[in-house]
């Protein structure tokens, strides 16, 4: 049972209450470290923040890496959410391509929770295999569905039929975990002018000839 029962819980089955205690603990994890740094993340500051026991953190996570797996999932949870409010596997491959890029830019530039991200990588990449390894699923995660949207794009005639699927999307996420970092490293960076040279670079790669170039499917407001 949880240490702790914040007041709303009752009322709840067990299962409910287990999936709220960990939803609450994920959640005080990314804002500790939005708020404060990856080195501010111990379980005292997550049971504290939470409302929770700090001995409930260890007992539904079990370790840091169990913890981190739940961060990186609920976020990759939230992106996903994201990406279909927009629409975009809807879309002609290109045009998704491009749509899914400008989506994901733009949340890394102001969506602090998404932020987090980037800076459990960037503290855990150097120096801790079993964390590495966890980041590694998940950028093979993105780079599965990048390339499920160039390969829609060549069967619809929007891609080119010689670009290499797997290399193109390793490349479209390895710019964008560049541009990530560069917006940690200076959060005074320009979002709008990468943004424009991301797009004509994809286009210039991927569109076949006669294929549009502008798509429907991206936003152009200004956050």
């Amino acid at each position: 049972m949880d240490s702790q029962v914040p007041s709303g819980s009752t009322g709840l089955t067990q299962n409910e209450r287990r999936r709220q205690s960990e939803r609450a603990l994920v959640d005080a994890a990314i804002a500790i470290v939005a708020e404060s740094g990856v080195g501010a993340l111990t379980f005292e500051a997550i049971g504290e923040k939470s409302g929770y026991s700090r001995g409930l953190v260890t007992q539904r996570f079990g370790s840091k890496r169990g913890l981190i797996d739940a961060m990186i999932e609920q976020l990759h949870g939230e992106m996903q959410t994201m990406i279909a409010a927009r629409g975009i596997e809807a879309l002609p491959g290109l045009e998704a391509v491009l749509s899914w890029t400008d989506l994901y830019l733009r949340e890394v530039f102001h969506n602090e929770r998404l932020q987090t991200y980037f800076k459990l990588l960037a503290a855990s990449v150097a120096d801790d295999a079993d964390l590495r390894s966890a980041f590694a699923q998940e950028h093979e995660r993105v780079k599965a569905m990048l390339a499920h949207l160039i390969r829609k794009g060549q069967t619809g005639g929007s891609i080119r039929p010689e670009v290499d699927i797997n290399a193109v999307a390793t490349m479209i996420g390895s710019l964008q975990i560049g541009i990530s970092t560069q917006r940690l490293v200076d959060p005074k960076t320009a979002l709008e002018p990468l943004l424009a040279g991301v797009m004509d670079s994809l286009r210039q790669t991927l569109a076949r000839n006669g294929a549009p170039t502008s798509p429907s499917g991206i936003s152009r407001r200004r956050r």
